[in-house]
């Protein structure tokens, strides 16, 4: 597995962590604590259209809600990372503080919504898997699972969930590493299929499970508006792509070229604001696209599903 780092996190709130529901035991004298985090993912008005010079995408200077209409009461926005295809991709899911990056792992650890699967969305974490505990310190996430999270599938399924799990934590800005135990044992080969761990998981250990271009904002499903921040990460050709918003009926609102600080081989970030106006009310797409270098054609490589309006 690659050592480079490459991560990219939403602005964070730090809280305290607690585990769900009052029948859950508690882990061992040895395991993670159960400190929690906040975060509440947000969007910029300010117009950014060059790539930023840091592993991550800063934040935005003004915190403000992607969405158009409000949260539930005492809820904010937050993310689990599913898979179409062999790539994950962020999926819209809600929180309530301060348990945020919990509520998140048990969100992927519940898999997605059967509207979401009938969509291409899936999951390579098996049914059953818990939460026991979860800390957040120094920048590592260290999470405790119980072990049936290394049960069945073989070692693409393996890397899948490790993925999966990697990415849904580091999306945090507090969070550049994850450090996976099980059943209140720290892992150091994980499941039959006898994947050495001998550090914690970063992002750029799951490159073939990352997209060409991941946009880990907006997420699928969020309901966004203009100007419309759109940040993650991006490996292409010259470290060029494209960006198209499309509404409900269909019409590309607008196109944008995106120059990534890198790419051809390594993975850059980008951070841009996209503005439109004239939008069809419900659900549109966000395509990541980019010029064929063999002959120019146009290719797709990611779609992400907004909710417009």
């Amino acid at each position: 597995m690659s050592s480079t780092t490459a991560r990219v996190a939403a602005a964070l709130t730090a809280g305290a962590l607690a585990l769900a529901g009052c029948g859950e035991a508690a882990p061992p004298a040895a395991a993670p604590t159960t400190t929690t985090t906040t975060t509440t993912t947000t969007t910029s008005t300010a117009v950014s259209t060059t790539p930023t010079t840091t592993s991550k995408p800063a934040p935005p200077p003004t915190p403000r809600p992607t969405t158009t209409r409000p949260l539930p009461a005492g809820t904010v926005q937050t993310a689990a990372y599913f898979l179409r295809g062999e790539k994950v991709y962020p999926v819209l899911r809600t929180a309530t503080p301060p348990a945020v990056a919990g509520d998140a792992v048990r969100a992927l650890l519940a898999g997605p919504t059967a509207a979401e699967r009938a969509a291409g969305y899936r999951t390579a974490v098996p049914s059953g898997v818990a939460l026991r505990g979860l800390t957040i310190r120094g920048g590592t996430a260290t999470v405790d699972l119980t072990g049936a999270f290394a049960s069945g599938g073989g070692s693409a399924s393996m890397f899948a969930r490790l993925a999966q799990l990697t990415f849904t934590l580091t999306r945090f800005s507090t969070v550049d590493r994850v450090a996976l135990w099980l059943d209140g044992v720290p892992v150091r080969v994980f499941s039959g299929e006898g994947i050495v761990i001998d550090h914690p998981l970063v992002r750029a250990d799951y490159e073939d499970q990352t997209p060409v271009v991941l946009p880990d904002s907006p997420v699928a499903y969020a309901q966004v508006r203009s100007p419309l921040r759109v940040w993650g990460t991006a490996n292409t050709f010259e470290a060029v792509f494209h960006l198209d918003v499309r509404d409900a009926a269909g019409r590309t609102l607008t196109t944008a070229r995106v120059q990534a600080t890198s790419g051809t081989g390594t993975r850059g970030t980008f951070d841009v604001t996209l503005r439109f106006s004239g939008a069809r009310p419900g659900l549109g797409k966000l395509i990541a696209w980019y010029h064929s270098p063999k002959d120019g054609s146009r290719v797709e490589v990611g779609v992400t599903p907004i909710r417009l309006g």
